[in-house]
């Protein structure tokens, strides 16, 4: 849970509908409150489960092989998820009524762990009861950057008390076949799947549901899913149509879930390391720019 004085420093904005607040510290999401409700939709952190709340995830998702890769020959290091999260050198570039935009650009410091020069931007903009979470990444090098780009944003099930977390689900907008790659136990994807739905659109939350580890769901048709209740219909939905993938994770047992819209994926276990080759990475060529968003609406 967040301190009096972390909460003072978090970056807020609201409109008639919902207040949202962004820590400075990783310009990550912390609070989406629906002012007509009073209900917080966000996780709020607490460190004996998950300390996280809704990392941004760039210039990887997920881990490394051995933490690292190698790039035209030479080897970095990279932490899980990449630098974004946790990374206090991103600043508030501006501020208006409605929306919050952060940068993030590289430095002496990111080029040690990332060869490239960049420039990060994530914008957090109110529309209605729509928060708007969008990515804009610009190739500020003279070579061509590979990346890969994701949210992680955990919500609040049950809201509730007299609720269970099995009381919820995740509605597709479409009936799919959907499997789920494995990760082993060093966090890579591997080639096992395990059936998820079959010509359905409904995943109930249970509290096995992430005994091994994250649902991951490579180029997923759907890009749309709702999180409901069967006794109070939709809390919240989000829309993903930039992003090709979709995780679904939460620690077992803890009453959240988290909806990670993603471009990329965690190293596989076949990897060979190469950032070139690695699946499911983006390129962008020099003075390029590429934009992705995601949209949480608040029902």
């Amino acid at each position: 849970m967040l301190t009096e004085e972390e909460r003072n420093k978090m970056h807020q904005i609201k409109n008639e509908f919902l207040s949202i607040a962004v820590n400075p510290v990783g310009a990550e999401l912390s609070s989406i409150k629906n002012l007509e409700t009073g209900i917080e939709h966000l996780w709020q952190g607490n460190p004996e489960i998950w300390a996280s709340q809704a990392p941004n995830l760039f210039p990887v998702i997920g881990v490394l092989k051995n933490g690292e890769y190698t790039f035209e020959g030479k080897t970095y290091k990279m932490p899980k998820h990449g630098f974004v999260r946790y990374n206090k050198n991103i600043r508030l570039k501006s501020k208006t009524e409605n929306e919050l935009v952060f940068e993030l650009q590289f430095s002496e410091e990111s080029l040690k762990q990332y060869p490239f020069k960049f420039n990060f931007e994530i914008a957090f903009k109110l529309n209605g009861k729509n928060l708007e979470v969008s990515h804009q990444v610009s190739n500020l090098d003279e070579k061509t950057m590979y990346f890969s780009l994701g949210g992680h944003p955990a919500f609040n099930a049950p809201l509730s008390e007299n609720e269970d977390y099995e009381d919820y689900y995740l509605e597709f907008d479409q009936k799919l076949d959907l499997r789920s790659y494995l990760l082993n136990k060093e966090g890579l994807v591997s080639e096992r799947t395990e059936g998820i739905l079959d010509n359905e659109n409904k995943i109930w939350l249970k509290k096995d549901l992430f005994e091994n580890d994250a649902l991951i769901f490579k180029n997923i048709p759907s890009k749309k899913v709702v999180l409901k209740s069967k006794n109070s219909g939709a809390v919240l939905s989000v829309e993903y149509s930039d992003f090709k993938n979709l995780g679904i994770w939460a620690k077992p047992n803890a009453p959240y879930v988290c909806i990670e819209p993603w471009l990329g994926i965690a190293d596989v276990e076949g990897t060979d390391q190469n950032l070139k080759t690695k699946e499911g990475i983006e390129q962008l060529e020099p003075e390029e720019v590429y934009q992705a968003t995601y949209v949480i609406n608040i029902h």
